[in-house]
């Protein structure tokens, strides 16, 4: 089943849920169902369905010393286009200085100038 299919399937709480993950780009599951103004069971009935359509990842946690989820969007929610120019990645992923001088860094802005769209 496609991400879309899965989608297509889910509620208006549970959509909420899953825009709520993607726009945070991940969150504790004890704040979750506070953020839904839900409560805890439904939240977590809703983050279980949300990982069993593989609409998000779902991993055991400590969080203010209690035992929780981390709830984060699954790889293929995330969108690298931004990262790239053409077919070059940004020369900065994985860095630790950022040399904005660097040949690298030029050809790859080049590249974003003359991309077409």
């Amino acid at each position: 089943m496609s991400a879309s299919d899965a989608e297509a399937e889910l509620g208006e709480d549970e959509y909420a849920g899953l825009e709520l993950v993607r726009e945070t780009g991940g969150i504790h599951q004890s704040d979750f169902w506070k953020e839904l103004d839900v409560s805890s069971r439904k939240g977590s009935r809703i983050a279980e369905k949300l990982e069993d359509l593989g609409l998000i990842e779902r991993d055991d946690t400590v969080y203010n010393g209690h035992n929780t989820y981390f709830l984060a969007p699954t790889a293929k929610d995330l969108d690298f286009a931004l990262l790239m120019a053409g077919d070059m990645l940004s020369p900065f992923i994985g860095e630790e200085e950022i040399d904005p001088n660097s040949d690298a860094f030029t050809q790859w802005l080049m590249n974003l100038a003359y991309e077409e769209y």
